[in-house]
């Protein structure tokens, strides 16, 4: 494998990468020349979706698959774009199995992100904390517990965030410094609805 460098985002101390990073590292490389990404939605209805991506090499022999599972207003993406986020998972996940970026975790920062906003810490009329939630040690580095209750005590913090990221050439390195700075302040959701912006 090359010596690229991966781009990530930094969720609760780790660094992920994210799906966007592996897909543009698999097209570049001359190892990968004439394979395929494919993918085939398993379960598709108005309420939820099952995807499989599929990587083959030139010869059509599958080398990798992965498999994602989305339901229709989960999340915020959801509401509108749980198909395409959906496949977006799926094939993190199948070139995650052949190794591309996977040195932090094989689930990418798309994946963290929304599996952070479906296990609790809604929004709150859309705004964010203003008070630090509690921190819960784990080993290496320290995972922030989001608060729901705080989260309507500054209304205008989540329009700032988000106009601070919109305005920034670098959305990313925007996105990191708001979560080194205020990323104990917000809920899961709020942070899933910012990542949005960075995309």
């Amino acid at each position: 494998m090359s010596n690229y460098k991966f781009k990530t985002t930094n969720i609760r101390g780790k660094q992920y990468v994210e799906v966007n990073e592996r897909i543009k590292f698999f097209r570049q490389e001359d190892e990968y020349k004439n394979w395929t990404i494919s993918t085939e939605f398993t379960a598709l209805d108005s309420e939820m979706c099952v995807c499989r991506a599929i990587i083959a090499d030139p010869a059509q022999r599958i080398i990798a698959s992965g498999h994602a599972h989305e339901v229709q207003g989960s999340s915020n993406i959801n509401k509108t774009s749980y198909v395409e986020n959906c496949e977006t998972s799926a094939i993190g996940r199948a070139l995650a199995m052949m190794g591309i970026g996977i040195d932090a975790s094989i689930a990418s920062a798309n994946e963290v992100t929304e599996a952070i906003a479906k296990q609790g810490g809604g929004m709150t009329n859309g705004t964010l904390s203003s008070k630090p939630a509690k921190a819960t040690p784990s080993k290496g580095a320290a995972k922030s517990t989001r608060s729901t209750e705080t989260a309507d005590k500054d209304p205008e913090l989540m329009s700032k965030v988000i106009g601070y990221i919109k305005s920034q050439t670098d959305k990313q390195k925007a996105f990191d410094f708001i979560m080194s700075k205020k990323g104990d302040q917000l809920t899961e959701k709020q942070v899933e609805g910012i990542m949005k912006f960075v995309r």
